[in-house]
């Protein structure tokens, strides 16, 4: 791993897919990468399923209607394998840019159907590190996704010499997966949304609830919280509305994206809306000491004595129990640096 970087930029990507088109989206999300690098952006973190965006119509119509735009959503989701058809571009573009990258996407099971909401990190030199798949849907999610697992509750290293994790929307109410990414030493969060504030009855909470859980997270954790989200924009609306009908539960715009301190301080926003943005701030790890003398839930602030925690690690889906992500012969970065575990 290379020298830590005390001080660098890091930005959160405050736009839309190309809706419900893989591989229009792949080429935003290359375009997206490059122009962080233009800018000096190290790290880059994406809203939730921003490939091929996230599923707004299974919270709007009736389940029997929604079976053929499941479907092709499936076709649609990711698959995501070293140098594979859908992701080898995208690794491509961190390799030459230098820019690391925590993808939010609809994953799908290499030559199955089975889908989850996934966040894919890619470091700077290409090498995908892992996937997180969210643990557990929420609400109308439930017949879209399944469930992920302990396997991939963890924090990656990344090339800048700090610890990325990353939780997606209401995950973040799970203390407990938030718990298990502090007791592993997390560094960076990466928040993963989509625009809650245009569902019918989110309109007036939904912000602050986001806002809420991030500022909490980066305080209990003192980790720095870089929270991305879409919004939602016409190519959405039109497609189902096209596909399934008027409806009038999703509206345009939405999302919320910031970048925040490990005290909470904002760094970067909060944007929302339908300007479509990179927010962007620089992190500077020599403010985190001052912090850690206050509270350090990694170390003397633990009382694991009186408060003990623990989870299952063990993997449960097939796929999960191979080495999905063995780096090529032809890649740089050596077979035993894949994967490593982030402990320290």
């Amino acid at each position: 791993m290379a020298a830590k970087q005390t001080k660098f930029k890091v930005a959160a990507v405050h736009a839309a897919p190309v809706f419900m088109n893989k591989g229009a989206t792949i080429k935003k999300t290359i375009s997206l990468i490059e122009q962080a690098a233009d800018q000096e952006i190290k790290l880059l973190v994406f809203p939730e399923t921003f490939i091929p965006g996230y599923p707004y119509w299974a919270e709007c119509y009736p389940p029997l209607k929604q079976v053929g735009s499941l479907a092709k959503y499936a076709e649609e989701s990711v698959v995501v394998e070293p140098n594979g058809e859908d992701v080898s571009a995208i690794q491509e573009v961190c390799r030459r840019t230098g820019v690391a990258i925590n993808l939010g996407i609809s994953e799908r099971v290499a030559n199955g159907h089975t889908l989850f909401n996934s966040q894919v990190i890619i470091d700077s030199d290409g090498t995908i590190l892992g996937v997180h798949r969210k643990l557990q849907p929420t609400y109308a999610e439930r017949y879209i996704w399944a469930q992920g697992n302990g396997s991939s509750l963890r924090n990656w290293p990344l090339s800048l010499g700090y610890n990325l994790g990353g939780l997606a929307c209401w995950e973040h109410t799970m203390n407990g997966a938030r718990q298990a990414l502090i007791m592993q030493n997390q560094h960076i969060h990466a928040g993963a949304w989509p625009a809650l504030s245009t569902m019918a009855g989110f309109e007036a909470v939904a912000d602050a609830q986001i806002e809420a859980l991030m500022k909490t997270h980066a305080l209990t954790a003192q980790v720095f919280v870089i929270t991305a989200s879409n919004y939602v924009d016409e190519t959405c609306l039109s497609w189902m509305e096209g596909n399934l009908g008027k409806q009038d539960l999703v509206k345009a715009g939405g999302g919320w994206s910031s970048i925040l301190h490990p005290f909470c301080a904002f760094i970067a926003g909060p944007h929302t809306g339908a300007e479509e943005k990179l927010v962007q701030g620089e992190i500077d790890f020599s403010q985190l000491g001052a912090v850690k003398v206050w509270i350090d839930a990694a170390g003397h602030y633990q009382r694991p004595e009186i408060l003990q925690f623990g989870f299952d690690s063990q993997p449960y889906w097939a796929d999960e129990k191979l080495d999905r992500f063995k780096v090529r012969v032809n890649d740089k970065q050596p077979k035993d640096e894949v994967g490593e575990h982030a402990q320290s």
